[in-house]
């Protein structure tokens, strides 16, 4: 098997000397959260094509630091849609809360007029799709205008938002260090209000690891909220699901609101659509009387780093003071079958999707070495192998389910450490233990990703070395909505120091 590269050896494409940009102003007009946006402009307070010029320009300040838009339209082009969009409200046709919104779109989803690059040379030089996702066509179908896409690794395979296509993303508060990812440029250019809200995508962590590491809202929702109509499989791989970013609790469930609801010829095992008006909810949510088991660092199984630990701890704290019992808990099951569980059902899906580009000669060869060990691991395993995987997957539904009937939400770190240089390619060690994998430091987030749980990510506050983390709280399953309140009742009590601005927008 492929020996994965040593995890200091740099990127594929050189992120290069850190950048010492000039802090910019933030325009009065991007401070606004989305759902704010909206209602401006539905009264006629702002204008779409107001709001896209204040965002290009925006962009075009903050992004050639942070490299988190890729594939930006063309500027005429963009104000040309945003004045067909003022022109329809002027007559009275607005297609949604999103209408007029300027939105960037994963760069693993297809969107019509844009490259599907995946952050891969294969791709790279495909040209435009010519349709766009269900995901991305719910989003146009609710007024949002797509000005380009956001980066992520290639082909999602890592939290580090580094390619050979478009380079590294830097982190929002931090431009040494990692946007984390798959969702990475989302979350960073959402932190550092290039857009309003964001699509994201979380299979191990790839929406709620860039969501903890760059300040904002992220949440994977329950397997099936969300449908994908991208894979040719639609009962098998069920590890991924699409999601919403966004930097406030109200943007988060009007996003995942449009983003959800069922497709039966694309998902036949997809949810029924979530009760109208989720985010008009939200108020009554309240940790008073909720149950918190802290899973932590899984009675010292998962290495953590000890400020990490200590972040998380001040949060539990927090919630108590707000009403809510928060105790240790340790699930009766071992670890290490979640974790071989996880892996093993991760590379077979991997190689499902990639095998064919291993096998071709002509191909092999642009594949990075992370992605050729996972196939390789995939296609090593027999049925069998898949069969016990599947097993020990549903013993970890079970143990979770049997939580459930003690805990309300469990807790757990969002990353096991503070956001890592941009040169590396995955951290080779966490307090003094070594990660034997190039993903085994993003543990934390398997046991929402294996049960299909929902999880949020909550901003938990910084380190001392000013970098963002976060604590995810995990629901139980088709309890979307509920864990969304929980989300409120924690924006609420969040300090001004909490909501602090990144310190490339302090101009």
């Amino acid at each position: 098997m492929t020996d994965l590269p040593r995890h200091d050896q740099p990127p594929a494409a050189d992120p290069g000397p850190v950048p010492a940009p000039a802090p910019v102003a933030l325009p009065d007009l991007l401070a606004l959260s989305a759902s704010e946006l909206s209602s401006a402009m539905a009264r006629g307070a702002v204008s779409a094509a107001e709001l896209m010029r204040v965002t290009l320009d925006h962009i075009d300040a903050v992004n050639p630091t942070f490299n988190a838009i890729v594939s930006l339209k063309d500027r005429a082009a963009l104000l040309r849609e945003a004045g067909e969009a003022d022109t329809a409200r002027a007559s009275g046709q607005s297609r949604g809360w999103l209408h007029g919104i300027p939105i960037a779109i994963k760069d693993l989803a297809a969107a019509e007029g844009f490259p599907t690059t995946q952050g891969s040379p294969l791709y790279a030089k495909d040209g435009n799709s010519t349709a766009d996702c269900l995901m991305v066509a719910r989003l146009r179908g609710a007024g949002a205008i797509v000005i380009g896409k956001t980066n992520t690794p290639e082909f999602g395979l890592g939290s580090h938002s580094f390619n050979p296509v478009f380079g590294a993303t830097r982190n929002a508060w931090d431009p040494s260090k990692s946007a984390g990812g798959s969702s990475g440029g989302a979350g960073a250019a959402l932190a550092l209000r290039m857009v309003s809200v964001a699509d994201g995508s979380d299979m191990m962590g790839s929406l709620r690891n860039p969501a903890g590491w760059n300040a904002v809202w992220g949440m994977r929702p329950s397997a099936g909220r969300v449908p994908n109509n991208q894979s040719p499989d639609v009962f098998l791989h069920q590890l991924s699901t699409d999601g919403p970013l966004a930097r406030t609790v109200e943007d988060l469930a009007h996003l995942l609101e449009t983003q959800s609801g069922p497709a039966p010829g694309a998902a036949p095992l997809a949810l029924p659509a979530m009760k109208p008006g989720v985010a008009s909810r939200l108020d009554a949510g309240t940790f008073e009387g909720k149950r918190i088991g802290w899973l932590g660092d899984w009675g010292g199984r998962m290495a953590l780093e000890p400020e990490m630990h200590a972040l998380c701890r001040a949060a539990l704290s927090r919630m108590e003071a707000m009403g809510a019992r928060v105790a240790p808990l340790v699930p009766d099951i071992d670890p290490e079958t979640v974790w071989r569980a996880w892996i093993d059902l991760r590379s077979w899906a991997v190689a499902a999707k990639l095998g064919p580009v291993l096998a071709d000669p002509t191909t092999r060869d642009l594949l990075k070495p992370e992605a050729v060990w996972e196939i390789e691991r995939g296609l090593a395993m027999s049925a069998m192998d898949v069969h016990r995987a599947t097993v020990m997957r549903s013993d970890w539904h079970r143990a979770m389910t049997a939580l459930e009937q003690d805990f309300d939400a469990i807790a757990l770190p969002v990353a096991q450490l503070f956001a890592f240089p941009v040169e590396w390619r995955w951290p080779g060690q966490i307090a003094g233990r070594a990660m034997d994998t190039y993903h085994r430091w993003m543990e934390c987030v398997v046991p929402a990703s294996l049960s299909g749980r929902p999880a949020i990510s909550l901003p938990a506050g910084f380190s001392s070395a000013g970098l963002p983390g976060g604590i995810q709280l995990i629901g139980q399953f088709n309890g979307d909505e509920a864990l969304l309140g929980l989300g409120r009742a924690w924006e609420r009590a969040l300090s001004p120091d909490d909501r602090a601005l990144p310190p490339a927008l302090r101009g």
